[in-house]
């Protein structure tokens, strides 16, 4: 924060969370703030309708106070029911937020949903616009130092909930009006930037991926060598491979669930257990927890062994592919794993690197069964066809894509790092402006003409290319497609504003 001042004099809050403020900013709890609050005292369990009087749920929240009635299904109720609760009525400039579950998550009422109703997990507050400006305190309810003082006043039961007498009662910090406006201008603005670095470095986290797949794809289907001769592997969704690889089933290149821990394993045995959600979504294994036999899950039971590649059957759209690489004599695995252990014309690696490959994630995605909680039978992973060549080749192949996937992996690493980083500074930014231990009353932003703004877009989209030095040219084109096109809106928009300004200074004369 040493890029933005501080204000000449301080005070001390009296309010640990909050601590020392400016000299002229006052400190007031929370219910001298609205003029009204109000939640369902019960769920009202209601009918719903095919139209009418949206509700808004939790879900809708998505942060910067931004409510999205359009990203979840919407639910409506009729008029008259609506007209039964009207304390629960939306007003614009209302904030909205979620007292249950998921606690304190904050949206701040619009036009586009002024007189939508709330659900019973929802709180109703419309502030007292005299005294506080409602986009200021979207931030300061949002900011992680409140939500830390908010989790201190919840009822630490099951369900997190937050009462109505305990929010009231929480302190906060109260600069003036005007200076509110400033504060939450200021946040807009460098948030908006912020979230801008993010989302290129989420968009470069998603092209990763695809090259990563892609390699391991045509690698495992068509070789290293361009030049090979193909033939039709007479499987559609595998099509051509190379002509001298051979054909099989994955049952007939290895032994599927070969070995079981049994159900008479005393009690203290110790067992280090991977579940469904042990495996990342780039095949690594996080978070083995060590359990005792007794208090390991029933679904604890299968061992695995060195060389092992352990495929989800559950939830198979998760994609929770990976090798083991070591293998302790007490490591244990759901039995929401198939267990697939190399015969010995398969290099163990390479049968990895097979069942992460795109053809075949989709063909296990295809053939499971279930809607909410998509399942494969084993036996269906055992009679997939595969296409092998000799060990050697595997071997070089198996070694090629070890290099090429530790270096996009090590990428992606330092990438969601950056991203860490972003959203610290993020919550710390807006944790300082709120509480007043940054001055931004007169701050203004030398780069956001659309100018400037273009040239600084330019100059992100420059580094992310380097970034990305294991990007094909197809992918590097689809960024430059998409910067072109926002480059010409934002061309656009200053013309216009040039035209404005042009048509405004012939009326001052």
């Amino acid at each position: 924060m040493s890029r933005f001042k501080r204000y000449e004099r301080y005070k001390d809050s009296g309010v640990e969370w909050i601590g020392e403020i400016p000299e002229e900013w006052d400190v007031l709890k929370l219910k001298w703030i609205f003029k009204l609050v109000y939640r369902y005292p019960t769920y009202y369990g209601i009918q719903y309708s095919d139209n009418g009087v949206i509700e808004v749920r939790g879900e809708m929240l998505k942060g910067n106070g931004l409510i999205d009635v359009e990203s979840c299904e919407p639910r409506f109720i009729s008029e008259e029911i609506s007209n039964n609760y009207p304390m629960t009525k939306l007003k614009k400039d209302d904030i909205v937020m979620s007292v249950r579950g998921t606690m304190g998550k904050i949206g701040l009422v619009t036009d586009n949903i002024e007189n939508a109703n709330i659900t019973a997990n929802l709180l109703r507050l419309s502030p007292n616009k005299n005294k506080v400006y409602s986009k200021w305190l979207v931030w300061l309810m949002e900011s992680s130092r409140f939500n830390e003082e908010l989790d201190n006043y919840s009822d630490q039961t099951t369900i997190k909930t937050i009462r109505v007498p305990n929010l009231l009662s929480i302190n906060i910090p109260l600069p003036k009006y005007d200076e509110q406006n400033a504060i939450a201008n200021f946040l807009y603005q460098k948030t908006a930037e912020i979230d801008g670095l993010i989302a290129d470095k989420e968009k470069l986290i998603e092209l990763l991926q695809e090259k990563r797949q892609a390699i391991i794809t045509e690698a495992v289907t068509k070789g290293l060598n361009p030049n090979v001769r193909m033939k039709d592997s007479g499987i559609e969704w595998i099509g051509e491979i190379p002509a001298h690889w051979r054909l099989s089933k994955i049952k007939y290149e290895s032994l599927i669930n070969n070995k079981t821990l049994s159900e008479s394993t005393d009690d203290d045995y110790e067992i280090d257990y991977i579940d469904i959600s042990s495996v990342t979504s780039i095949g690594e294994i996080d978070g083995v927890q060590s359990l005792n036999f007794k208090d390991a899950p029933s679904r604890a039971r299968r061992i695995l062994s060195k060389g092992d590649t352990i495929v989800s059957t559950v939830r198979t759209y998760l994609k929770a592919i990976a090798f083991i690489e070591n293998a302790q004599s007490n490591l244990i695995c759901s039995t929401g794993f198939a267990v697939l252990t190399p015969l010995s014309k398969v290099v163990p690696k390479y049968l990895f690197y097979l069942m992460r490959s795109e053809k075949y994630v989709n063909e296990i995605v295809r053939r499971s069964v279930g809607v909410s909680y998509p399942a494969v039978n084993t036996s269906d992973i055992g009679a997939l066809e595969c296409a092998l060549p000799d060990r050697d080749e595997q071997m070089y192949i198996v070694e090629y894509l070890d290099n090429c996937t530790t270096q996009i992996n090590q990428l992606l690493n330092d990438i969601q790092a950056q991203i860490q980083k972003l959203k610290e500074y993020r919550q710390s930014l807006i944790s300082e402006a709120v509480t007043g231990k940054i001055d931004v009353r007169d701050y203004k932003d030398e780069g956001m003409s659309n100018l400037n703004l273009i040239k600084k877009v330019e100059r992100r989209v420059s580094r992310m290319k380097n970034e990305t030095i294991y990007l094909d040219r197809d992918m590097n084109q689809r960024f430059e497609k998409e910067f072109e096109a926002a480059k010409k809106d934002w061309e656009k928009d200053k013309q216009e504003y040039e035209k404005q300004k042009r048509d405004n200074d012939k009326k001052q004369f």
